[in-house]
Order: structure tokens, then C-alpha cells, then sequence
């Protein structure tokens, strides 16, 4: 089984707690149903819009990412979770992206990558959350 993979709904690998709230951008066309089977109370947003929890961007190029990682990391609460997702090299999707990259640029930005998880054929994520020190 490829790091990161497992045979649990995406929500569960994600770490998707009820009540929260999740922002998704730029999902692909099933990830309700990759998501599986969601926590009670659970809002699922498309846009940055108040109180957030969780984060979830899909990516493809290393300058989106770039441009939009700061944005991203400050409307999150110091215990809140940004998950990049970036196309598998094995998808054949084009893209600059790989997971050390992802770990750099969150790096540069004061966060740190806790857990990697196989989202789908296609994408992969990494979470990224702010370091302990740096939690109110």
C-alpha cells in the first residue's frame, strides 16, 4: 500500500471533528463522495467566510500555491489545519508540485506538516498546522 494510503473515507484521514469548519478549493468532481460519511454539525464551505477549522486546497503549480498560501495560513485559528493537495507524479497530471516542495513553502510560511494521506488516485495532501510553540 502507497505512504499515506488506506482504505478509510477522506474525512476520517483528514481529521474532520463535529462542528467544524471546512473550506475546500478547487476539489475534484467527487469529493463528496471521497469524503465519505461527514461529523454531525459539520459545514462544508467553498470560500473563506468567518470561522474556519480546516482548509483543504488543491493545487497544481508550485507559483499558485505560492500565491495563495499566505491568505490561506491567516485565516486559520493557531489550532486549525491547512491540507495542500498537489496531483501524484504517478496521474499523469502536469505539475511542479511534490511534496517537499509543499514542506518548503509551508516552512517559509511557519508551519510544519504533520501527516501525509493519499487522497485519491490523483491527489495527495499533506496537512500543515501551526507549530506548537506558535499556538495561542
Amino acid at each position: 500500500m502507497p505512504a499515506g494510503s488506506s482504505s478509510k473515507p477522506l474525512a476520517e484521514k483528514l481529521g474532520i471533528k463535529p462542528g467544524f469548519a471546512v473550506v475546500v478549493i478547487r476539489p475534484p468532481t467527487d469529493y463528496a463522495r471521497l469524503l465519505g460519511r461527514i461529523p454531525e454539525r459539520v459545514r462544508i464551505l467553498n470560500r473563506l467566510d468567518g470561522r474556519v477549522d480546516m482548509i483543504h486546497a488543491f493545487v497544481q503549480t508550485r507559483a499558485d500555491l505560492e500565491s495563495r498560501f499566505l491568505p490561506w495560513k491567516e485565516a486559520l485559528p493557531p489550532e486549525g489545519s491547512l491540507w495542500i493537495s498537489w496531483p501524484k507524479q504517478a496521474a499523469g497530471v502536469p505539475t511542479d508540485l511534490t511534496e517537499d516542495v509543499v514542506r518548503a513553502i509551508a516552512l517559509a510560511h511557519g508551519l510544519v506538516d504533520v501527516k501525509v494521506c493519499a487522497v485519491d488516485e490523483v491527489w495527495s495532501g499533506l496537512k500543515l498546522v501551526y507549530r506548537t510553540k506558535d499556538r495561542r
